[in-house]
């Protein structure tokens, strides 16, 4: 469809992935995969078999607005989303919501990290344009989810309701688990 976007978040920093992952230079803008792309090209390329390059826009932080230019040379400078401040990924979501409302009232869009790694990608493109056709449908968010292979603190997890599907493998969210290995290291 054409109201169909893609907005991919490249503001962090990549903390974790420190020492490779420095402030000046993050993850998303290295070649972690040692295929000769970073990150961010490999995202920008899978998003490009779902929708046109011009409704894929790059949010990021005003200091790698010429990062992302030197890596996604197609793309113009309206597509690139320079945050006023770095708030995580909520206050990202939200600006990018309005800034793409202001484009398109009817746009329906992707929100998408910038650093990781799809190993099943055809898989992966079938659930997102699963996940467009329902939005466009219902008045709805949907978040995309793994089954987990074993217990990780290192991860949030997605309570649904598996009684209600309105789409096949489409479920209401019951509650979201939280890290809690994460908030208890902030806390301290």
């Amino acid at each position: 469809m054409t109201n169909h976007y893609v907005a991919i978040m490249a503001g962090g920093v990549g903390s974790r992935f420190w020492p490779a992952s420095r402030t000046q230079r993050p993850k998303q803008f290295l070649d972690i995969m040692g295929v000769g792309k970073s990150l961010i090209q490999l995202t920008y390329e899978r998003f490009l078999k779902l929708v046109p390059k011009e409704h894929i826009f790059i949010v990021t932080n005003k200091m790698y607005r010429e990062l992302v230019k030197e890596h996604l040379p197609d793309l113009t400078d309206n597509q690139i989303l320079c945050e006023p401040s770095r708030n995580n990924t909520a206050p990202c979501v939200a600006y990018t919501a309005f800034k793409l409302h202001a484009l398109d009232p009817n746009a329906n869009f992707i929100v998408a990290p910038s650093d990781h790694v799809i190993l099943k990608e055809e898989a992966f493109l079938q659930q997102l344009q699963k996940a467009l056709e329902f939005t466009a449908t219902y008045d709805a968010l949907v978040t995309l989810g793994i089954s987990p292979t074993r217990p990780d603190t290192g991860y949030g997890y997605i309570n649904y309701i598996k009684a209600q599907q309105p789409v096949e493998g489409i479920f209401k969210v019951d509650a979201f688990k939280e890290n809690q290995t994460w908030k208890q290291l902030n806390s301290i």
